[in-house]
């Protein structure tokens, strides 16, 4: 009897093996498991090579999988199931995708509209929806031709809450925010197991910054509450805390590893949370490691760990050589805005490079959505600049910040017009300050640094360009109650306007009122002194009053 149940028993198991179908494979490419997900279609194509179901779904394992994306793979596999059976929409919309990811705009739209036009009627919705993806998911793709198809999906299936899922995507890459959480509303009013539609509505609120955190941390737990294999809800919070609290990040990071598929991303994730604690000797042999035991297969990302790390040590040619190597193996959809800045700050460190770094920063600085994180990019590289002491470039970046945001304040300003001064950039500096002294008419310091630029304009001083912006600084030290603060800069103003009346004006009278203040306010002014006497004798001569 024992033998005969052990016997049942592995019956069972292969039974359940076998009992695997399109809706299990399709549950895990959601999940982000793409190896599993693989191995099912896979078995199911093997079984029947004529499946075009199991196949266009094969070719999405392929494409969607971040970590080792094989457009080769599905191009192949769409090709020769084309070429046994042409003509079937499915696969089709799968080619169409292809060459949306090869840059034919036209060939694929093409492609996809025949395909539609091919679809049976029991089968367009599911053609319309594969269209939909590919817009939704191709970086070429176009999102309003999406949401089109996916409405019209919609109308013919409205029990697919994947297809609302989808158009709440096409919505955010128009960032639709509005319309995409409408749409994954929808998709939980179908479902209310959708994970992935809590996930993205709690994605949405993120995206609007600070007192959003409630809200967002909402979501993302009703995702889990509503399927806690969904993976890609555990990594996202493993990032979230990843410079926020270690320990927490590792805890999701841990759940996130018990339910995805054994992959060298986790072994990556593990790594970063060395980095993340300034380990980064550690980070550096962890990340060999990992690469190591996954070999081709290894996730691009640990590459850049390693740029980084070495980054952090001062190692500044390692860093170099291993930020080209992850951009050359990593995806270019998936290369973030911090790892173009943080290359192209790197690169700032080699002579020569400037015009390339640029082409980088300003490429992270266009990526990103949110302004906050667009000022970000620009102000860290002018800090950089500003550290070298290249103030001409630091001024310049500074400035973009001021044509970004209209909403600056002091500290910007004072920046983006004193390093323009130190780099020599008058013109710009003095039309900064000028900003500067509308925005703050009462704060000296406006006006000395933009009569510093005018005094730079005009160096022979025989314009007397700096003239009415020392007299306003003249003038608020006079009323002001805290004299020790300004003092430096009015006695700078009142040499000037002492060098301009004797050696511009020829004025003497002038030239001795001026003196006597500056007297007035140092009386220990060796050069005030010196002039003193001479000053009088031609007052006198010149009979003033």
């Amino acid at each position: 009897m024992k033998q005969l149940f052990l016997l049942s028993s592995c019956i069972t198991i292969v039974n359940s093996v076998f009992a695997q179908n399109i809706d299990d494979g399709k549950k895990f490419l959601d999940y982000e498991r793409f190896t599993s997900a693989q191995n099912v279609f896979s078995k199911l194509v093997a079984a029947n090579p004529n499946d075009a179901e199991a196949t266009y779904w094969l070719g999405q394992t392929y494409i969607q999988d971040d970590s080792h994306p094989d457009t080769a793979a599905a191009k192949a596999l769409y090709q020769k199931a084309l070429q046994a059976t042409p003509n079937v929409p499915l696969l089709m919309a799968g080619m169409g995708e292809i060459q949306l990811m090869q840059g034919d705009k036209t060939g694929a739209r093409n492609t996809f509209e025949t395909a539609i036009g091919l679809a049976k009627k029991k089968d367009v919705a599911e053609v319309l929806t594969a269209v939909g993806r590919a817009n939704v998911n191709t970086k070429d793709g176009d999102p309003v031709y999406a949401i089109e198809k996916l409405n019209l999906a919609a109308d013919k299936d409205k029990k697919d809450a994947s297809i609302q899922i989808l158009l709440g995507d096409a919505y955010r890459r128009m960032i639709d925010g509005a319309n995409a959480t409408k749409a994954y509303t929808a998709a939980l009013a179908i479902n209310p197991k959708a994970a992935r539609a809590d996930f993205m509505i709690g994605r949405i609120f993120e995206t609007q910054g600070i007192g959003q955190e409630p809200l967002y941390m909402r979501y993302y737990n009703d995702a889990i509450a509503a399927d806690p294999n969904f993976a890609p809800v555990y990594y996202w919070l493993y990032s979230y805390y990843y410079e926020r609290d270690v320990n927490k990040a590792r805890e999701y990071l841990n759940k996130y590893i018990a339910v995805a598929d054994p992959d060298s991303k986790n072994c990556y994730a593990q790594a970063s949370l060395l980095y993340v604690s300034q380990l980064y000797k550690e980070a550096i042999t962890q990340a060999d490691q990992c690469i190591s035991q996954a070999g081709e297969k290894a996730y691009p990302n640990l590459y850049g760990l390693k740029a980084y790390s070495y980054n952090k040590m001062g190692d500044s040619v390692n860093a170099k050589k291993y930020f080209e190597e992850f951009f050359e193996k990593i995806n270019p959809d998936k290369i973030g805005p911090k790892d173009y800045e943080s290359y192209g700050e790197l690169l700032l460190k080699f002579p020569g490079n400037d015009s390339l770094a640029e082409v980088y920063i300003d490429k992270a600085v266009q990526m990103d959505t949110l302004k906050e994180e667009k000022i970000k990019h620009l102000k860290s590289t002018a800090e950089t600049y500003a550290s070298m002491k290249n103030y001409a470039q630091a001024g310049k970046w500074y400035t973009k910040i001021l044509k970004l945001d209209s909403n600056y304040g002091k500290v910007e300003l004072y920046y983006a017009g004193y390093d323009n001064y130190l780099g020599s950039n008058y013109k710009l500096g003095d039309s900064i300050f000028k900003l500067y002294q509308n925005k703050y008419p009462e704060d000296i310091l406006g006006w000395y640094l933009g009569a510093r630029c005018e005094e730079g304009i005009d160096t022979t001083g025989a314009q007397g360009l700096a003239k009415d912006a020392y007299s306003k600084v003249i003038a608020i030290g006079d009323t002001t109650k805290d004299t020790e603060r300004v003092k430096p800069y009015v006695l700078v103003g009142l040499r000037y306007m002492l060098a301009y009346a004797y050696n511009i004006q020829k004025d003497v009278c002038s030239a001795k009122a001026w003196n006597d203040k500056i007297l007035g306010w140092d009386p220990t002014d060796a050069n005030a002194i010196k002039n003193k006497e001479g000053l009088e004798k031609a007052a006198l001569k010149a009979k003033c009053k």
